[in-house]
């Protein structure tokens, strides 16, 4: 805990830091102004809005983005895990081209969508066969409504900190967009509680559904015993156990129900799938996804009008096909491992508490003390800390999310993996005098 003379100097510090970013970024302040003319809080996307005002960012190549007012930034959020790729691949841009050679909106099935289809089946053990949606969010909403309807049951059990899309936030604010499911909210990653709970709710659960690693949360991993119990419980009592893998199928060839060893029965993707466009998926079992074959009587009807867009299509397939193979996810994953090794390894110099959570290419840095299991645990952490790295990290060339959150894309080497280190040294220096004063 700071002492309150500490506070007082990190919120001067925190101030200073907010006067450097609007002097730095005039035509983006201008742009946010603009925006909000027309559009709520210059806004369509909550999660990308910053105060005092987003930075407008106008091109992106390899693993950078250029801001509006000529700033030059290693893409270090990768989109919230979907821009794996990076920003100009150029497996992607000819896939894309060849896509526009041929023609869109077709109206009809086209061999790309089973191609992609065939590429998700081979890479995901769970899945025999899957339907393609247009985000994860929609993935999520078909999988949950899908499960509900197969298993007879109503209620719905999600976690404590469990973002599964746009209309199923459960952080610690409630959201009133929340779909109005009979949801049951149960402690993340705790045996105990969580089982008991289920116990209470009974025969009355048909959908379990869980993050093998929070994301939004802050890349929080699940243990494996606790995995291990919903599918237990699950498979014992007659529920459907969905896998949200939107975030981290990219974890490993075969996601991280094969990392952990637990094969839920419906898997949702969405995400860098695409190749960077809008994607989204569900998948599971011959049993459960033969449900949507329209050839059966009692067929569960599934619309999109984009469900397989020649662009996603396409991209999807150059994607897992020939750039983000087997040996390419891990050894993403291993370079990911390996320089959170090294950002906690420096963090141990720091006078307050601050930490990187996370497996393989996703991360978030926490100023907490302690382990994080839960969002329980981030209770504990130092929010002005926390603004004041986003706006050090910026000054220092690193874009990353307000809320700390860290993923690498392909095109990410030692020496943009040098440069977060040295952004982060850089940081602890200073807020270690600030804390000194």
């Amino acid at each position: 805990m700071l002492t309150d003379s500490q506070n007082q100097a990190l919120d001067r510090a925190l101030a200073d830091a907010k006067s450097g970013y609007v002097a730095a970024n005039p035509l983006s302040q201008e742009q946010h102004r603009k925006a909000a003319k027309v559009l709520p809080g210059g806004n369509t996307r909550t999660v990308l809005f910053s105060e005092p005002f987003p930075i407008t960012l106008v091109g992106g190549r390899g693993c950078k983005v250029t801001a509006l007012d000529g700033q030059e930034y290693i893409d270090f959020l990768g989109d919230y895990s979907a821009g794996l790729y990076g920003h100009s691949d150029p497996v992607l841009r000819q896939a894309l081209i060849g896509a526009l050679d041929h023609g869109w909106v077709m109206g009809g099935h086209i061999r790309l969508e089973e191609e992609l289809a065939r590429l998700i089946c081979d890479r995901f053990a769970s899945i025999d066969l899957v339907r393609f949606t247009n985000s994860g969010t929609e993935a999520n909403l078909f999988a949950i409504s899908a499960a509900r309807a197969i298993s007879g049951k109503n209620k719905v059990v999600v976690f404590e900190g469990a973002y599964h899309g746009g209309v199923f936030m459960f952080g610690s604010k409630p959201s009133l967009l929340t779909a109005p499911f009979d949801f049951v909210k149960a402690p993340y990653n705790d045996v105990d509680g969580t089982h008991a709970l289920l116990d209470a709710h009974g025969e009355k659960i048909g959908t379990v559904v869980v993050e093998p690693m929070q994301g939004s949360a802050g890349c929080i991993p699940a243990d494996q015993a606790f995995l291990q119990m919903l599918r237990e419980w699950t498979r014992t009592h007659g529920a459907l156990l969905i896998f949200d893998e939107v975030m981290t199928s990219r974890l490993a060839p075969g996601g991280l129900q094969a990392v952990y060893g637990v094969e839920p029965d419906m898997t949702t993707l969405g995400k860098y799938v695409g190749g960077g466009l809008s994607f989204g998926a569900f998948g599971g079992s011959a049993e459960v996804m033969r449900r949507f074959d329209p050839l059966q009587p009692d067929a569960l009807a599934h619309a999109g009008t984009f469900n397989n867009n020649v662009f996603t299509m396409a991209a999807g397939v150059a994607g897992l096909r020939d750039v983000y193979t087997a040996s390419a996810a891990l050894a993403l994953s291993a370079r990911g491992d390996e320089l959170r090794h090294r950002l906690n390894t420096v963090a141990q110099e720091a006078r307050f508490a601050m930490q990187f959570t996370g497996l393989g290419s996703m991360m978030n840095v926490h100023m907490c003390p302690g382990a994080v299991r839960s969002i329980r645990d981030l209770e504990r952490s130092t929010k002005p800390l926390s603004d004041l790295f986003y706006f050090q990290a910026l000054n220092s060339g690193v874009w990353l999310a307000r809320r700390g959150m860290i993923n690498l894309s392909l095109p990410i080497g030692d020496a943009e993996c040098d440069r977060l280190v040295r952004a982060v040294e850089a940081f602890i220096e200073s807020c270690n005098r600030i804390v000194a004063d």
